[in-house]
């Protein structure tokens, strides 16, 4: 049973149709994907044809109205697949690089970045971790000094998904001489002259072309300021409650297809108290980090102040994740598939605000 609100007949039905997709147009060349640490842009161009890379968007920029509740639903669906490279690079796409555009872009800004985006045609990515600044977003170097016309850009950005193939990159600069939470501002950079990017090996995500990306004496128009000048920070923190909710509801979707897989593999035999036992605590875990999840994004739908919960969600949901994997793995054996999945699952508690970062906000919400 699903709790609603959120979740409606409608939604189920959704959940439905974007589960077959996963399973019959994008699980079967998870396998190559993987091999050769990277998919195509095809893909891109399929899921858009379907409608997914613009479910919380206008119909009149090419999306389907769906809301935020049809784009979770999405991203637990598609944290089925079984690469944690494929799923992210197409959710820092749908929910992290287009989202500042929708909400802070010019009507300019977003016919020319957000429409071809949700046709598959323009692919984006998100800057903002650097070297020396990643949970802390205060201490971001890239600078942008303004020249006439527009500004120069300068710096450096790393652990960037789709930092290869992205046609454009919604960048964190340094604005004034101190940067800091009142310094930062927001430039959409396109790829081209005086940006370079170098790919990353990871121990997991091998299917996704996270990069490292420099920026030298790059010139941005005065057109590709987003949001207003020196406000960038309020800009981040706009868009970190939906990232975090969709990594929650992300390691939900993982948990919840091993936890299936574990009991109709193990149920074929006479599995040991022991086994039993293992099972029934990852279903636990999974029940309790759905439960706070669901919880987070009824809230955050509802317009209500949800960074406690969506806080808590995160911080449940991300280890437990990776512990289910890991049970996985013990249970069932060294498969290609339980290995990926245990892999890919240890990002959880870094990406997005590191574990140690959530108690933080969260015992600020305590009064602590």
């Amino acid at each position: 049973m699903r709790p609603v609100p959120p979740f409606t007949e409608e939604h189920e039905a959704f959940r439905a149709q974007a589960r077959a997709f996963v399973a019959s147009e994008l699980a079967p060349h998870v396998g190559e994907y993987e091999r050769d640490r990277w998919f195509p842009n095809e893909v891109f161009l399929r899921c858009a044809r379907e409608g997914y890379l613009g479910l919380k968007y206008e119909e009149r920029y090419g999306g389907t109205g769906g809301g935020y509740v049809a784009d979770a639903v999405w991203t637990e669906e598609l944290s089925r697949v079984g690469s944690g490279g494929l799923a992210s690079g197409i959710g820092a796409h749908t929910s992290i690089a287009t989202p500042p555009i929708w909400k802070f872009g010019t009507e300019d800004q977003k016919q020319r970045y957000l429409v071809p985006a949700i046709r598959g045609e323009k692919i984006g990515a998100l800057g903002i971790t650097e070297p020396d600044a990643g949970s802390d977003v205060a201490g971001i170097k890239t600078r942008a000094e303004r020249v006439d016309g527009g500004f120069v850009v300068n710096g450096e950005k790393t652990f960037i998904t789709n930092g290869v193939r992205a046609d454009f990159i919604v960048t964190a600069v340094k604005t004034t001489p101190d940067g800091g939470h009142h310094g930062l501002s927001f430039l959409v950079v396109d790829r081209g002259e005086g940006v370079t990017s170098s790919k990353l090996e990871k121990l997991g995500w091998h299917a996704s072309d996270t990069a490292t990306i420099a920026f030298a004496d790059v010139f941005v128009p005065e057109e590709q300021l987003l949001g207003e000048l020196d406000r960038g920070f309020y800009l981040i923190m706009a868009n970190f409650q939906w990232e975090r909710l969709l990594m929650a509801l992300g390691a939900v979707g993982a948990m919840a297809h091993l936890v299936e897989l574990l009991a109709e593999r193990l149920g074929r035999g006479t599995p040991s108290q022991a086994q039993r036992h293992r099972v029934a605590e990852a279903a636990v875990a999974l029940e309790a980090g759905r439960s706070l999840t669901y919880h987070g994004l009824r809230l955050f739908v509802a317009g209500r102040d949800a960074v406690r919960e969506v806080t808590m969600a995160k911080l449940a949901t991300q280890r437990a994740a990776y512990e289910t994997a890991d049970a996985a793995l013990d249970l069932l054996g060294d498969e290609p598939a339980l290995a990926r999945a245990a892999r890919d699952a240890r990002l959880g508690p870094i990406g997005g605000g590191t574990d140690e970062i959530m108690k933080e906000i969260l015992g600020k919400t305590l009064g602590l």
